[in-house]
């Protein structure tokens, strides 16, 4: 624990860092300067998060970020930290709930549509269209002539969307298995986060290669040249943050690009594109 006189004490940083790792073991002063690094490379991407989305504005573009992956892999909190500090008149965040009994009479992409983004706008989909390629198939929430339709349907409906301009990014966030289960505990140690468990959830573990045979026959049939998956492969929390918003600023030349002072290029070895011979850990 820290003193007062530690604080008083101390005349720079070094002087400070030298009485932090007299008083840690090293595996908790790495994680501590690993944290430090993180918020520091975390607000840098964040400034050019708002540069970016200026130029969206400016230049009426339209963007839609999709995030998918299993149960905890991490979408809601790289969405947050995508969104913390960007400007709520220009970018919306979707997380649409099970569709009404209306939306299941009606095309099931039409509510969908009605989410996509305006001129300036970016548009953040917390899970997206393609529930039903997996969590649908897998949990009996649709019909193998409904998933079947939806598959031949997908890459027909993002080239329409493509052709007019709008611009998709799909994220897969892959985590293991065990780190999954270890996420799903964490979860329900705390009362701030037992919301976020599901029946669902609890299925995810058991059901893990059926989720697995769906994931991979949603890649195979909707990876495209016009809208690729890119696929943000780590257990680590952080570090799928700071890449998958990497990955998302170097496919624009805005205005400013790089002036954070931090790299705007993901590490190849965490953002992959979806092939078929790159092995993923879940």
């Amino acid at each position: 624990m820290l003193s007062r006189e530690d604080f008083e004490f101390s005349n720079n940083r070094e002087e400070f860092l030298k009485i932090i790792k007299e008083k840690l073991s090293e595996d908790k002063f790495n994680d501590l300067l690993y944290s430090v690094d993180y918020e520091n490379q975390l607000i840098k991407l964040q400034a050019e998060l708002v540069d970016l989305q200026q130029w969206v504005a400016k230049h009426n573009k339209r963007v839609c970020v999709i995030f998918e992956g299993r149960d905890a892999a991490g979408k809601g909190g790289s969405i947050r930290r995508f969104t913390e500090h960007l400007n709520p008149r220009s970018m919306r965040v979707v997380a649409l709930t099970k569709p009404t009994d209306v939306e299941r009479g009606q095309w099931y992409f039409r509510r969908y549509i009605k989410e996509l983004p305006n001129p300036g706008e970016i548009v953040f989909f917390d899970r997206s269209w393609y529930n039903r390629a997996v969590v649908e198939p897998v949990m009996g929430f649709c019909t193998k002539e409904q998933y079947e339709k939806f598959m031949v349907q997908v890459t027909e409906f993002e080239h329409m969307l493509y052709e007019d301009g709008i611009i998709i990014i799909k994220f897969w966030f892959s985590i293991s298995k065990e780190e999954q289960q270890r996420r799903f505990n964490a979860r329900l140690e705390n009362p701030l986060k037992q919301w976020k468990f599901s029946p669902v959830d609890k299925e995810g573990q058991r059901l893990w290669d059926k989720y697995t045979y769906y994931k991979e026959q949603m890649f195979s049939k909707t990876h495209t040249t016009f809208s690729p998956w890119i696929i943000i492969k780590t257990n680590i929390k952080k570090e799928a943050r700071l890449e998958s918003i990497r990955y998302v600023l170097s496919k624009f030349e805005y205005d400013g690009k790089g002036n954070s002072g931090t790299t705007v290029l993901p590490d190849p070895n965490v953002v992959q594109r979806y092939h078929r011979l790159v092995k993923q850990i879940d």
